[in-house]
């Protein structure tokens, strides 16, 4: 899957993953490949990102949206 999260003034991340976690405003959720298309309002919280290796990378965000489009993830955040 692409991900991309941006915030107002730069771009935080762009890449590929394998599992995304998100903060949404209800509680946190996951994402896989092929997941139903999707938009969800973000929490504060951390996105947890899981590369194809395993490796895991870990971003604040104080809220945002999340688009979720053919494998595409689309995180705009605070």
């Amino acid at each position: 899957m692409k991900l991309e999260i941006t915030s107002p003034d730069k771009q935080i991340f762009s890449g590929d993953a394998e599992l995304v976690q998100l903060p949404g405003s209800d509680g946190l959720f996951e994402i896989l490949h092929n997941h139903a298309p999707m938009i969800a309002a973000l929490g504060k919280g951390k996105i947890k990102v899981q590369d194809q290796e395993g490796k895991l990378q870990f971003f604040e965000i104080k809220g945002g949206v999340c688009e979720v489009k053919d494998n595409v993830i689309l995180v705009l955040s605070e």
